[in-house]
């Protein structure tokens, strides 16, 4: 029997850390095998390249170049962890897969739809999780909340404009595939977004 890929996307500072802690514990006491894990990173090579990704002194990169480093760590990390874990049985939980690379990359950088879904393909051999859960938080409150909490990484330290096109074209995501990707107010309250990653979670489980 083969497993189940779960994803979480949000804005960084959208809460998506605590929120995976309960996702994990609900299924495994649940019965369910689950394995958490990251992009971009998840294996000894991608997490090399999320530091070259995040490094601060990266500043000259360009958006092609930080789109393709995504992708290659997200290669490495379907080959290696995510599709060997799936054929298992297992419940992959992973923070973050192709649509950050859409709305970071393609409306952020401006690098557009197409070029990352087609370079993604290639990288992932079109796999598709079974359920991406959206935390929706205006970044006005994101960009507050990273600021209080630590030193920010190159994505993060981008200017408000760049978090507002990235938050628009999650929505627009939301819109485009809502069978697979399902919204989660991340502005409100611990146990009332509990509770709606719960009622989510139920429904896939179910079906």
């Amino acid at each position: 029997m083969k497993g189940l890929f779960i994803t979480i996307e949000g804005l960084d500072g959208a809460g998506k850390t605590t929120q995976i802690a309960f996702i994990k514990e609900y299924l495994i006491n649940r019965g369910y095998n689950v394995i958490v894990t990251r992009e971009p990173g998840g294996t000894r090579i991608g997490e090399k390249i999320r530091n070259i990704i995040l490094d601060r002194e990266n500043e000259e990169m360009c958006g092609m170049t930080e789109a393709l480093l995504y992708a290659a760590s997200r290669a490495q990390h379907v080959s290696e962890v995510i599709i060997p874990a799936i054929e298992r049985g297992n419940v992959v939980l992973c923070d973050r897969f192709v649509d950050s690379s859409i709305v970071y990359q393609g409306a952020g950088r401006g690098l557009g739809y197409n070029i990352i879904k087609t370079i993604n393909d290639f990288a992932t051999n079109y796999l598709e999780p079974n359920l991406t859960i959206f935390f929706d938080i205006p970044p006005e409150i994101t960009v507050e909340r990273i600021k209080a909490s630590r030193q920010s990484d190159r994505l993060e330290q981008e200017e408000i404009h760049f978090h507002k096109k990235v938050y628009e074209e999650y929505k627009e995501l939301a819109k485009k595939f809502p069978n697979r990707i399902k919204i989660v107010k991340a502005d409100n309250t611990v146990e009332n977004i509990k509770n709606d990653i719960e009622v989510i979670i139920k429904e896939l489980l179910e079906a």
